[in-house]
């Protein structure tokens, strides 16, 4: 059996961190930076980490910033054969942190080289050129009207060849601007292979649902997943319902660590590995992440498995 190929799309941005808490951006205040980031671009950089072969479209900059995200990536085994270098600026993030854990995020995507994408057609011939097997959609990539659009149309032509479609529905009240990114969002469930929310996910898209119910209302889905932060995760692969506790962990900026639970379980399950394995490597991914400032930082291999 060959190895599989993960593939992930959507935009690269770079993040610059307040160091100062319940700022809201609304004052001067030191910020550091720049860190690789994106949603997309987190969990791809992750994935190659653990699977060796993955490949991401997108777009950067032809500048400091869009060298920083590229030069991470190479390190770690991303295939940019379809990350295009635009002259437009390369996107950005800024997070600032309140006492009480939330975040307020300020995102330049659709003015920056971020929404530059390649269009579909050339993305789908790219992935299947280098033999994709799984592909990643990230809900943060769904608010851009032209990366939803580009997004929709890969995965209607991917899955039905075959590939494994999984999605993080990551919804960022910022990027909420129109029905669009909803109804695009739960489409894209309904093709999906593994649908791996977040308690504030679910409650937006399931409102009142417990897990059981949650994954009653997804039965096409061969596994759904809920990550649940300091709480940790409940999951199912139709066969088994495992909830685990939070590793112990002292968070430093909570940032990327969703994003990095989904790519160590996608890419774990592709290769294979057992469900509860699986789960509690992702789990343990997710703690990692969040003890190193910075959404990619944190990015770590999983534990060996035995033998």
């Amino acid at each position: 059996m060959s190895r599989p190929i993960i593939a992930a799309l959507g935009e690269l941005l770079v993040e610059f961190v307040c160091t100062d808490t319940d700022t809201q951006h609304a004052r001067p205040a030191p910020y550091i930076g720049p860190f690789p980031s994106g949603a997309p671009g987190i969990f791809i950089d992750q994935a190659a980490q653990i699977i060796g072969q993955a490949v991401f479209a997108g777009a950067v900059g032809d500048d400091p910033f869009g060298r920083v995200i590229l030069d991470r990536l190479r390190a770690h085994g991303v295939d940019d054969r379809l990350i295009a270098v635009t002259d437009r600026p390369t996107g950005t993030a800024h997070v600032a942190y309140a006492s009480d854990g939330s975040r307020a995020f300020v995102f330049n995507i659709g003015h920056s080289a971020a929404a530059m994408l390649p269009d579909a057609a050339t993305i789908v011939a790219g992935f299947a050129a280098a033999g994709v097997t799984h592909l990643h959609i990230s809900g943060s990539t769904l608010g851009d009207p032209a990366l939803r659009a580009t997004a929709r149309t890969v995965c209607d032509s991917l899955v039905p060849q075959g590939v494994i479609l999984s999605i993080d529905p990551n919804i960022r009240p910022e990027l909420l601007r129109d029905a669009g990114y909803i109804e695009t969002l739960r489409a894209l469930i309904a093709l999906s292979h593994h649908v791996l929310p977040s308690d504030a996910d679910a409650a937006a898209l399931w409102p009142g649902a417990d897990f059981a119910a949650l994954a009653a209302a997804l039965p096409h889905a061969h596994s759904v997943v809920l990550k649940r932060g300091d709480a940790g995760c409940i999951g199912t692969d139709r066969r088994a319902v495992i909830s685990l506790p939070a590793d112990p962990a002292t968070v430093i900026d909570p940032t990327g660590a969703g994003d990095c639970f989904c790519a160590t379980y996608i890419a774990l399950t592709a290769l294979g590995t057992p469900f509860a394995r699986a789960l509690s490597e992702a789990n343990a991914a997710g703690a990692r992440a969040v003890t190193v400032r910075g959404p990619m930082e944190g990015n770590s291999p999983p534990t060996p498995p035995p033998g």
